[in-house]
């Protein structure tokens, strides 16, 4: 974190122009609050803190490692925006059973914080490192923990460099911290939120599987086709594109109608190739659902495409009723 040069008098913390403590200075330079090799562990630390935030003293970026704060009062009552704390260090900080709503902790680092009873409802964790805090009984509804974690920008980042082992160590992380989470959301009863953080662990395991291996090519299908069992629109969205494929391929392959041939013909008009493709539509519909009403049949090489159609489509109806009776059971 930037800082100027030292004063006597004040803090020498400072983000540019915007964000500067102005707390007098101790032999470091920086102040109480700032000054990292204060251990913020007396009994007194949690009301100076409350009344430290309250006063409108500078929150961001200050040092709160290994401090015991549990039960503390950070809550910025009848304002709309909850205290700043982003960059703020909290590594092993005791914060069991504190009020922390809709308290700002991103690019913060909470890694193996104790959260167990805290009230993080509409807490801004974006880009913060989350890695092994104890989230037992912490209410974290409309928490924000962003698309993607500090770990997982990190990992991609590494990969991009060539640096796997330092990417396969981040991915790692990521895994543990959405699992954690999800865990978290899981005895909260946020079930959609805890979906959400399943589909990221698994990401983050897939990424650690060899490249171009078959159990991480399975795991990326099985994501793009279902969201690992938590999107039942992605099953949706594979069987129009399943249905409309198969009518393309009918189209140029062929079907037979009452003796009659009907594909693609340049010899044949604008609307009549229009109409065979519908006709095509219509039967890649009965193939996929496996209705089978024997007015269309293949020809050639389009019963072998109606016979996957026919299969892949019994399998996908199976899968979507149960990743949508499982979505909406929650």
């Amino acid at each position: 974190m930037p800082h100027s040069p030292n004063t006597a008098q004040t803090c020498r913390y400072h983000e540019g122009h915007s964000h500067t403590c102005h707390e007098p200075a101790g032999d470091s330079g920086l102040c109480y609050w700032h000054d990292p090799k204060i251990i913020k562990n007396n009994p007194e630390d949690i009301q100076r803190l409350e009344q430290y935030a309250r006063r409108g003293g500078q929150l961001r970026g200050i040092s709160l490692n290994h401090a015991k704060l549990a039960g503390v009062d950070l809550v910025r009552h009848h304002k709309k925006q909850g205290y700043d704390l982003s960059h703020a260090e909290l590594y092993r900080a005791d914060l069991s059973g504190a009020h922390l709503f809709n308290i700002n902790f991103s690019h913060a680092s909470l890694m193996k914080a104790n959260l167990r009873d805290a009230n993080l409802h509409c807490a801004n964790l974006i880009d913060c490192n989350l890695l092994g805090v104890k989230w037992t009984e912490s209410k974290i509804e409309n928490m924000l923990t962003g698309n993607v974690l500090r770990q997982e920008k990190l990992a991609i980042m590494a990969e991009k460099q060539g640096n796997i082992d330092t990417a396969m160590d981040y991915f790692e992380q990521a895994e543990e911290i959405y699992r954690d989470l999800r865990k978290a959301a899981e005895r909260e009863g946020l079930f959609a939120i805890s979906g959400d953080y399943i589909r990221k662990e698994l990401t983050m395991r897939r990424h650690q599987m060899p490249k171009r291996c078959l159990k991480r090519l399975t795991s990326k299908a099985i994501d793009l086709f279902c969201g690992y069992g938590e999107a039942p629109l992605r099953v949706i969205g594979f069987s129009l594109a399943l249905i409309l494929f198969s009518a393309i391929l009918y189209f140029f392959t062929g079907l037979n109608f009452s003796g009659e041939l009907h594909q693609f013909n340049l010899n044949h008009s604008f609307t009549d190739n229009i109409i065979v493709f519908l006709n095509c539509i219509y039967y890649s519909v009965v193939t996929f659902t496996t209705l089978g009403y024997g007015d269309f049949t293949p020809v050639g090489i389009a019963r072998a495409i109606a016979a996957f159609e026919a299969f892949t489509g019994s399998f996908t109806i199976a899968l979507f009723v149960v990743v949508f009776v499982k979505k909406m059971t929650r």
